[in-house]
């Protein structure tokens, strides 16, 4: 979401529970370090989102480069974490681990297959006074130098509550909301708290892409160095993917942006080029094409009724600064930037637009809702989206409808500031799949119903891995809404993996909502405003009732923190709304550090074949909507057979109160196969 709210939706802040987990496949034999020590790999370790890739199979995106976790690899630097405590570096790294290298010091993968581009996740420290700095990092291939990289920390390091800040050593951005670090509301306290800056540091990481100056066979060994005389006094390597990018993609018939004088070396602006390039495209009925090269893009290009190829998201990347405006824009922004927007619906909306192989770059450091810095928005129906690579940009697609039956696929959205997609307002008949997102600053993905109806839309055989705020998958409101064969892994703060949520002024949920055979791995949050631990799936009704037809039904729910399923409302409306008729079936829950089901409303639902094992409390923590009364719990778990590893035990049906929100946290082992 790009929004905030209040209450316990006064959204933005977290932290707590800290402790042990990973897991991966090992592809040459390896093994776990312990944690702060060097490590010494036998070979490459392969994994999905730190996992065995046995265990996700048919899951999440399908994509062209391989992930190796830092903490599997060669190194005399520290391992750090594991962690899943927010505000600290480890709780946002894949795998809740990475590796912290001083000046010096290097970190070595072994390349599992053929590559000549290597993708590297980092963070380096901020400036003291905010802003980044950079610093270099040595790359080399079996002991040649192949070249030296910059990194930056000027697109992350945010700070403060919501929406955050880039100083440091800011004061409360909002003294009247209540923040735990106090128990207190600042404002109204005496004497006022003393509060330690930096307040609540975050999204600490980003992303490096470096083309090897050739292709290196499988075995090579590549190493990551932080040269004696960086700037940093530290770098933190998270993971390297590794690739064999093809080459370029050529189309000698479609309208070369060139011929219009854009400037593939980037110094001078292309926007005017761009927009020449496709009025005479539209003309001819032909194609847009965006040969290798960058170009410098710094505001929105409109486009409707036109295809834009490029010759692939590693050859031709579109970059543009973040620009102030003069005066706000009717919309309320008050920067523009570089991004691909179809017309407002008010407009009418476009059609027919198809964006394909090509980077967007943009400048995005602060977080401000009223801006349209997003990669790719407005309104586009039957239109797709294909081969992008997105990072820098707010909300890397933000859609506000009504539009339809749009395709969003095979892209890779990286190092937002907010949302990483977003279907806002109207979207219908349309379809997200085989993305990767990561390190968004909000939900990975997400349907808001606000005002107007999401109506038969899927998300299908996505990642989403490190959203630092929020939801890896959220939908809020919405008609006849599928979520399936996605992979969600390790959400920080503030929401969980999956979330069904009647809030921020959605529309109701009606007809059916199917979320099937999803994973979610290390998932379920600390909530900082109510101290619990959320699901890894959480339904929250806040504004009004959750009654569709909500079945969960072949999930696979690893290595929860807290629980794996959670239902419930704010305590201001436990008496007005429930959540009523959701069926689990066919679920897997390996390991919870609390309970399997936290109830917290009134309501019901039905489990059937829902097998779990490691349980760190009871099975079902039974609150209802908080009245006790004589007859159990407000809240009714009905049994439908096949329940195995004894979580669902028949004294606790239908109704019994086991109402312990905050029992001991009893990290699991790792997933292992079922």
């Amino acid at each position: 979401m790009s929004r905030s709210t209040s209450g316990v939706a006064a959204r933005r802040s977290h932290g707590r529970s800290r402790w042990f987990a990973v897991a991966a496949a090992v592809v040459v034999t390896a093994s776990l370090c312990p944690v702060g020590t060097a490590v010494a790999a036998a070979g490459p370790v392969v994994t999905r989102a730190a996992l065995a890739p046995t265990l996700v199979e048919g899951r999440g995106a399908k994509v062209g480069f391989v992930e190796q976790e830092a903490e599997n690899a060669a190194t005399n630097g520290t391992v750090i974490g594991p962690d899943r405590t927010a505000y600290t570096l480890p709780a946002e790294a894949s795998g809740r681990q990475a590796v912290r290298l001083a000046p010096g010091q290097h970190v070595e993968f072994t390349l599992p297959g053929r590559a000549n581009a290597i993708t590297v996740r980092y963070s380096i420290p901020d400036a003291p006074n905010g802003g980044g700095i950079t610093a270099p990092l040595d790359v080399s291939v079996n002991g040649r130098h192949d070249k030296t990289a910059t990194l930056t920390s000027q697109y992350s390091w945010l700070y403060n509550q919501y929406p955050f800040s880039n100083d440091p050593n800011a004061g409360l951005l909002h003294p009247d909301w209540w923040i735990t670090e106090c128990s207190c509301v600042p404002s109204q306290t005496t004497p006022a708290p003393v509060i330690t800056t930096p307040f609540r540091p975050t999204h600490f990481y980003d992303e490096l892409r470096v083309k090897l100056d050739r292709t290196y066979a499988a075995g090579a060994k590549v190493r990551l160095t932080a040269p004696t005389g960086t700037a940093a006094a530290w770098t933190v390597i998270d993971l390297l993917d590794s690739e064999l990018v093809g080459l370029p993609h050529v189309d000698l018939r479609a309208v070369n942006v060139l011929l219009f004088g854009a400037d593939p070396t980037g110094r001078r602006d292309s926007a005017n080029a761009f927009d020449a390039a496709i009025a005479v495209a539209k003309r001819l009925h032909r194609k847009v094409y965006l040969p290798p090269g960058t170009f410098q893009v710094n505001r929105h290009i409109i486009v409707d009724d036109v295809t834009i190829e490029g010759a692939g998201n590693w050859h031709t990347v579109v970059k543009g600064r973040e620009v102030a405006l003069s005066t706000p824009a009717p919309d309320g922004s008050v920067h523009t930037g570089v991004g691909f927007y179809g017309k407002d619906a008010s407009a009418g909306g476009s059609r027919n637009v198809h964006l394909s192989g090509f980077a967007i770059e943009g400048d995005v450091r602060e977080r401000v809702d009223t801006d349209q810095v997003n990669g790719v928005g407005g309104a586009m129906s039957d239109s797709t989206i294909r081969g992008l690579h997105i990072r820098h940009t707010k909300v890397g697609l933000w859609f506000d409808g009504p539009m339809t039956n749009v395709r969003v696929s095979d892209n890779i959205i990286v190092d937002q500031v907010a949302d990483g997609l977003n279907f806002h307002t109207g979207v219908t008949k349309s379809l997200v799949s085989n993305n990767f997102v990561r390190n968004s600053g909000d939900d990975g993905l997400a349907m808001w119903s606000e005002r107007t109806q999401n109506s038969g839309n899927t998300f299908d055989r996505n990642t989403v891995q490190t959203p630092t705020l929020a939801n890896g998958i959220a939908l809020y409101g919405g008609t006849d809404t599928t979520v399936s064969n996605n992979l969600v892994a390790d959400p920080v703060r503030e929401g969980s993996g999956i979330h069904v949520g009647s809030r921020f002024g959605a529309e109701p949920f009606t007809g059916y909502v199917r979320i099937t055979d999803n994973t979610t791995v290390r998932a379920g949050t600390f909530e900082l405003n109510w101290k619990i631990g959320l699901g890894a799936i959480w339904l929250y009704a806040l504004d009004q009732d959750i009654n569709a037809d909500v079945q969960v039904v072949g999930d696979h729910f690893l290595d929860n923190t807290y629980n794996a399923v959670m239902l419930v409302t704010d305590f201001p409306v436990k008496d007005r709304y429930s959540i009523t008729g959701v069926h689990f079936e066919d679920i897997r829950v390996d390991g919870t550090g609390t309970s399997v089901v936290s109830a917290r409303a009134a309501g019901s639902a039905s489990f059937e074949n829902v097998d779990a094992r490691n349980v760190g409390a009871v099975g079902v923590n039974n609150c209802g909507s908080f009245n006790f009364t004589p007859a159990g719990s407000e809240f009714s778990l009905a049994d439908r057979g096949g329940n195995d590893g004894g979580w669902l035990a028949p004294w606790q049906l239908p109704n019994t109160i086991t109402c312990d929100d905050r029992p001991p946290v009893v990290p699991p082992p790792a997933p292992s196969a079922w």
